[in-house]
């Protein structure tokens, strides 16, 4: 059996691996010249930076991918497990500092003036119940296929379906439970993993917050790209075959049927195709003529970003590995983001310093700053003056709230938008999620993986279900790696 991978993302790399493990010859074709997808990196004046994610949670669907493989990530893979997951700095001057340690938070909490402690403890309890309850339905299954629903975790997520709060937004929830408006920020921000506002995403994706602060966050010893680098090694050592460079034109079908891909090359032969593409570019460019698209188009993107990679002089002690600069207005920067389609004027600035945890990455007495803010999908926006205004807030505010002053002091800078996005990663209006969760039936109309119209066509990676991160991208392939190896068999 042959299956045919497009692109080498996260959902892509870790499909391939299972294909070719469970014997299917497996050829993996992407454009770019390197595996990762939005898992990149870029080198420069002696700094590196990655470019995509930058925290890993849920490493065990890592381990567990590995061991499926017949391989151990521990030794590939090395990871330090993190004593601050995020270190956050509000607009009435304050910080918090969020440590994985119970006990140290706690003294965090009474020291900055948050009191006990009692009502953020009580929410991540909430956040496990939830993550319990929904994740096996939401997360870890085929969510649109029908004979789900009549298993013992679909029963019991029906029996308690209040308690996955559809109903409220994030931001309702989190104010009615946490009262303190710092509090309330810095759980409202988990609709950001995935895109969304949390003035309108539904509280459901609070358990995001499980995740990063009950099971625990880590950062790979060797950064965030050597987890796309070791997945493709993986993958190769299972057999499958990578074709960097080669850029896929069009799936070939025929009544109804999956049956090849087409590439410059002509027309490749498979049996199944398993798409790592965002899902909307697939359906304008690769399937002709599908209802897939009108579907598509109406729906509410997710957000995008703009990012500086800035290699600077300095050390920047009162920084962590990640770091968030909250807006005075939170609410009038997710309705500018999803209404107006701008850039705030004062945007959240989101800091990430990997030299803190990997200190190769910038040459000694530097940091390398990946420095971004959240923005809207592409629309025809003039991202040049964008960028330009954008830039000098940052630094003003950097200099304000942190002491930071970068002035004459950044060796080497790139700059990535909504456009270098959809141009590097053929993401539609460069949207990091494909579509946005801002509505309380989100998870129920996320883009399935796969479609009855098009019998062997499989979909992984962000922009479909269960959605984007790493995690969620694991789980999405190893889904349809047991669905296709359950209908197709192996070698």
């Amino acid at each position: 059996m042959k299956a045919a991978v497009v692109g080498a993302g996260i959902g892509g790399l870790a499909a391939a691996a299972r294909l070719a493990a469970a014997g299917f010859e497996v050829v993996v074709y992407e454009k770019n010249a390197a595996p990762g997808g939005k898992m990149s990196e870029l080198r420069a004046a002696g700094f590196r930076f990655d470019t995509g994610p930058s925290l890993l949670t849920l490493p065990s669907l890592l381990e567990e991918l590995f061991r499926d493989c017949g391989e151990e990530m521990a030794g590939r893979i090395p990871c330090t497990e993190l004593e601050c997951n995020c270190k956050y700095f509000f607009p009435d001057g304050s910080d918090f500092s969020f440590y994985a340690d119970r006990s140290r938070l706690e003294r965090e909490l009474a020291g900055k003036g948050f009191g006990t402690g009692e009502r953020l403890f009580r929410r991540l309890e909430t956040a496990r119940a939830m993550y319990e309850t929904g994740a096996p339905v939401f997360l870890f299954s085929d969510f649109h296929k029908l004979s789900n629903f009549n298993t013992p975790p679909y029963r019991r997520a029906a029996a308690r379906l209040a308690d996955l709060d559809f109903m409220r937004t994030m931001h309702r929830a989190n104010v009615c439970d946490l009262r303190d408006d710092r509090l309330v920020r810095v759980f409202d921000r988990y609709a950001t993993y995935n895109g969304s506002d949390p003035y309108r995403a539904p509280a459901t994706l609070n358990m995001i917050a499980h995740l990063e602060n009950n099971l625990g966050a880590c950062f790979p010893r060797r950064g965030m790209y050597s987890v796309a680098r070791e997945l493709h090694a993986l993958a190769s050592e299972q057999g499958a075959e990578f074709r960097f460079g080669t850029q896929v034109t069009g799936i070939a079908t025929d009544r109804g049927r999956t049956t090849g891909v087409q590439t410059a090359h002509g027309t490749e032969r498979c049996d199944v195709v398993v798409s790592d593409a965002d899902v909307r570019y697939l359906s304008e460019h690769l399937l002709e003529r599908h209802p897939l698209r009108r579907r598509l188009r109406r729906a509410e993107p997710s957000s995008s970003a703009v990012i500086f990679y800035w290699g600077a002089e300095g050390v920047f002690d009162g920084l962590e590995l990640h770091n968030i600069v909250f807006s005075e207005d939170y609410a009038k920067e997710f309705a500018d983001i999803f209404r107006q389609h701008t850039l705030p004027e004062d945007p959240t600035i989101y800091v990430f310093v990997s030299c803190k945890a990997v200190p190769e990455d910038s040459p000694d007495g530097c940091s390398n700053l990946f420095v971004m803010v959240n923005a809207p999908a592409d629309s025809g926006q003039d991202w040049d003056t964008v960028v330009r205004s954008a830039r000098e807030r940052i630094l003003t505010k950097l200099k304000r709230r942190l002491g930071i002053d970068l002035s004459g002091r950044i060796l080497t800078e790139h700059v990535a938008t909504p456009v270098t996005i959809e141009r590097d990663t053929f993401s539609a209006g460069g949207a990091l999620y494909g579509t946005s969760s801002n509505t309380p039936l989100a998870a129920f109309l996320r883009h399935p993986n796969s479609l009855r119209t098009c019998r062997g066509l499989y979909f992984v990676g962000g922009s479909v279900h269960p959605g984007g991160g790493i995690p969620l991208c694991l789980a999405g392939a190893k889904t349809v790696c047991n669905e296709i190896i359950g209908n197709h068999g192996g070698a």
